[in-house]
């Protein structure tokens, strides 16, 4: 069985939705740059597959309109969605092909436009229909993630408000620093937009305290204790990310070698502890457990997810979300996953290599996570 190596591995900056400066950029036109930039190099005709995740983008497969756009007629495209983890199951999904030894060379990742997406209707319902993830309850409503995810997951593992905003102060500290340092500038092309070059993340506040954080409202006050606000939530947001997964036998330059993966599903009343058994499930597979990680990503749909997976998987903080997350850098959430991996990819290469884990609950109860390894440069 070859192994599934990336070779490349880009992004484009976070924008913040409705009112950044990929406000006016679709979907298909964030796709249409990141699919031709990450191919450029690479022999057309080794292309086998374009692997786009999206979200509530009416099945028009944005991978295909990228494929062309780019310059590979010649290559089909595949839409995916697992919600929250679909960027991350479209790098899953290339491997896969890969290492059946199917394909030699798959494009995967995410786009997400919340600021262009389409309103979807459905018949004999008023107003914008947005498609549910699973069967709505009271408990655990369909669409209402502060409560499901967010809120859910800080009862059950006992996180008070001041530990969720303090998870989340640092967030935007890191995410700043790294923007400061340079940290994402391999990893992330420009885009033109209608207001001009747009290329550096925005989302992440530099301004944000302690204070500030403490000083928002919760979002639902009617209900007792609530302790979920804008502060420790992630932002709504627009970007593109995306890897080339090569066979190992094609002896191209290897940014980083897929070690495993897994999926996982709990009852929706638990998606935010979903990652706390998706992580030690993939890194079975990969024959590694959590002392063997250099770095963990856990995607900040809510703070109260990394806090919680942290706590129960007993994880070293100083090694998780080392350059910001979902709080702070946003979660653009077709795009997240695919943006999860190229984000460790570059980090782990500027520390000289090692193992890391990205992982990330998902609507409807589930989670996903994905082991991978750099070599030294």
């Amino acid at each position: 069985m070859p192994e599934a190596v990336i070779v490349a591995a880009l992004r484009t900056p976070i924008g913040t939705a409705f009112k950044g400066s990929l406000r006016d950029t679709t979907a298909h036109e964030l796709a249409d740059r990141i699919v031709s930039v990450t191919a450029e190099g690479f022999d057309p005709g080794l292309v086998d597959d374009v692997v786009l995740a999206e979200s509530h983008y009416g099945g028009g497969v944005v991978a295909r309109h990228a494929a062309v756009t780019a310059g590979l007629p010649q290559v089909p495209g595949l839409a995916l969605n697992r919600h929250c983890a679909a960027g991350l199951a479209a790098v899953q999904t290339a491997a896969a092909t890969v290492r059946a030894g199917m394909d030699r060379l798959v494009l995967a990742g995410g786009v997400n436009s919340a600021s262009t997406a389409p309103k979807l209707s459905f018949r004999g319902v008023e107003g914008p229909w947005v498609p549910p993830s699973h069967p709505d309850r009271t408990d655990a409503p369909n669409i209402d993630m502060s409560i499901t995810v967010g809120w859910n997951t800080a009862v059950r593992a006992g996180i008070s408000r001041d530990e969720m905003d303090a998870w989340a102060l640092r967030s935007h500290r890191n995410a700043v620093r790294a923007l400061d340092e340079g940290r994402f500038e391999q990893e992330t092309v420009p885009v033109e937009t209608p207001h001009g070059v747009f290329a550096a993340d925005e989302h992440p506040r530099r301004d944000t305290s302690a204070e500030r954080l403490a000083a928002l409202k919760p979002l639902h006050p009617e209900i007792d204790g609530f302790s979920i606000t804008a502060g420790n939530a992630c932002g709504a947001n627009d970007a593109a990310a995306a890897v080339m997964v090569a066979d190992e036998r094609l002896g191209l330059p290897v940014l980083a070698t897929v070690r495993a993966w897994a999926s996982v599903a709990l009852d929706p009343a638990e998606t935010g502890l979903t990652p706390v058994q998706a992580i030690p499930k993939a890194l079975r597979r990969a024959g590694l457990g959590v002392s063997d990680v250099d770095l963990f990503e856990i995607n900040e749909a809510f703070a109260s997810v990394p806090v919680a997976a942290v706590r129960h998987l007993d994880l070293d903080p100083d090694i998780v979300n080392v350059n910001g997350s979902g709080c702070s850098l946003g979660h653009p959430v077709a795009a997240t996953g695919a943006r999860m991996v190229v984000t460790m990819i570059h980090e782990l290469r500027r520390r000289g290599g090692g193992v890391g884990v990205t992982a990330m609950c998902a609507g409807g109860g589930m989670g996903s996570a994905l082991v991978l390894e750099v070599p030294a440069p």
